[in-house]
C-alpha cells in the first residue's frame, strides 16, 4: 500500500497539473470502489474549480470551490494517471490494459473513475483490487471524516516531537514496529519506511514500544523525518503497483538499507562483518533488521 512518500509524490504531481483548473466533465464508471461512490459523483463534480490540496496521512484532499474537497485514498492497488494538456496518451499494453485517447472514451482497464479539466489535462483514477475510495466532505469538516478523524500527528509537521511520541507511546506494551504503524500514533507511516526509520535510529523492531522513550525518541523522530523527506525526493518506493502521476517509477527503493535486503549486509554495521538483515513476521508483515546495529 502506498505510504506517505508515495501519496505525497502524486499529490504534488497531481497540484502541478490541475491547480487552479475547472473540471469541466467527471465520469464515474462504477458506483462504488471499496465503498459506494458518493450521490451524484460526477455531476457535484463537474464545473468545480480547483483550488488546491493537502494530505493527510495517506490520504489525498482536493479542495474544490462550492465547500468541498474530493478525498481520495489510494488503497492497495490504485493510481492516479495524469496526461497534461496536448501529451496524446500512446497505446500501450501491460497490467492496466490500454489507453487509446484523451477524450476518455476508452482510457484503461480498470479506470474507474475519469476527470477532464478546462486545459484538456485528463485525470484518471484506476484500482484493479477497488482497495481505494473516493468521497466528497465537506472541506471545513475535513478532520472530522471518519476516515481522517481518528488519526495521529503528521511525521513532517511540527508537532511531531520525541516528546508527543514519547507521550503516545507511553503504557504500550506493543512492539515498537506495530506501534508506529497504528495510524492513531502517527499518520501516514507502513512498513518500508517504519522498518529503515527504526534501522536508523538504531531501535529494534521487537522492543516493546513505551521504553522508546527519552534519548530513543530522540533518536527515533529524526529519523522517521529523514526517512520520509530523502523518500520524498526520491519520489517514493516503486515495488509493485505504484507509480507517480506522470507515469514515472519512484527510485528510493535503489537505497534501501534494510527492507528487503533479507541475507545481506547492512550499509553501516560497525566491527567485524555484518551478521546480515534478518526477516521476521510481526503481526502479518514482514520486518527487515540488522540484530547487531538495533537494539
Amino acid at each position: 500500500m502506498p505510504e506517505l512518500p508515495e501519496v505525497e509524490t502524486v499529490m504534488r504531481g497531481l497540484a502541478a497539473l490541475a491547480e487552479g483548473r475547472t473540471i469541466l466533465r467527471a465520469e464515474a464508471r462504477r458506483p462504488d470502489l471499496r465503498w459506494p461512490l458518493p450521490d451524484r459523483f460526477a455531476e457535484r463534480l463537474a464545473g468545480r474549480r480547483i483550488l488546491g490540496f493537502r494530505r493527510r496521512g495517506k490520504y489525498i484532499l482536493t479542495r474544490l470551490s462550492g465547500g468541498e474537497s474530493l478525498l481520495i485514498h489510494l488503497g492497495m492497488s490504485g493510481r492516479m494517471v495524469a496526461k497534461p494538456a496536448g501529451v496524446a496518451l500512446a497505446p500501450r499494453e501491460g497490467p492496466q490494459g490500454r489507453f487509446s485517447d484523451m477524450r476518455g472514451n476508452t482510457g484503461a482497464l480498470h479506470e474507474h473513475v475519469v476527470l477532464l479539466l478546462d486545459d484538456g489535462t485528463r485525470i484518471g483514477f484506476v484500482d484493479p483490487r477497488r482497495f481505494g475510495c473516493l468521497d466528497l466532505v465537506p472541506t471545513d469538516a475535513e478532520e472530522s471524516h471518519p476516515l481522517l478523524a481518528g488519526l495521529g500527528p503528521e511525521p513532517l509537521s511540527d508537532g511531531f516531537t520525541p516528546a508527543a511520541l514519547s507521550a503516545a507511546l507511553a503504557g504500550k506494551r506493543t512492539p515498537i514496529k506495530a506501534a508506529l504503524l497504528d495510524q492513531s500514533v502517527v499518520a501516514g507511516l507502513g512498513n518500508i519506511y517504519v522498518c529503515e526509520a527504526l534501522y536508523r535510529a538504531g531501535i529494534s523492531p521487537r522492543r516493546s514500544a513505551h521504553t522508546v522513550a527519552g534519548a530513543r525518541a530522540g533518536r527515533l523522530v529524526p529519523a522517521i523525518r529523514a526517512v520520509l523527506a530523502e523518500a520524498i525526493g526520491a519520489g517514493g518506493s516503486s515495488l509493485r503497483d505504484y507509480v507517480r502521476a506522470d507515469g514515472e517509477i519512484g527510485r528510493f527503493q535503489e537505497t534501501f538499507a534494510v527492507y528487503g535486503r533479507e541475507g545481506e549486509p547492512c550499509p553501516a554495521c560497525p566491527g567485524p562483518p555484518c551478521p546480515g538483515v534478518r526477516r521476521i513476521v510481526q503481526a502479518g508483515r514482514s520486518t527487515f533488521f540488522c540484530p547487531r546495529r538495533q537494539r
